[in-house]
């Protein structure tokens, strides 16, 4: 597992990319620049939250709320997996 996560840390989208529903291939997607970057189901969940204003815990207290079948402590250490690895790429970041 990756380092953990401050979970008062705020994440959005870098600069120049967007997120957006592909109706035709019927996922979200990731736009930049370069190209396209086509998502599954809980990334697309993640990132659709991630809007500059909430830290990571409001963003896992939003998930736990909308999918409570998921088990709190998987659903945290997935939901931090992909933003370490989805910050490491360049996706996202703080700040």
């Amino acid at each position: 597992m990756s380092e953990a996560i401050d979970r008062s840390t705020v994440y959005r989208l870098r600069p120049g990319w967007r997120l957006q529903w592909e109706e035709a291939q019927q996922c979200h997607v990731l736009l930049y620049p370069e190209g396209m970057v086509q998502l599954n189901e809980s990334a697309g969940a993640i990132l659709t939250l991630l809007d500059g204003k909430r830290d990571v815990a409001a963003l896992l207290a939003e998930l736990e709320r909308r999918y409570p079948q998921a088990p709190v402590q998987e659903l945290a250490q997935d939901v931090e997996e992909f933003l370490h690895d989805a910050s490491n790429q360049g996706w996202i970041h703080h700040g």
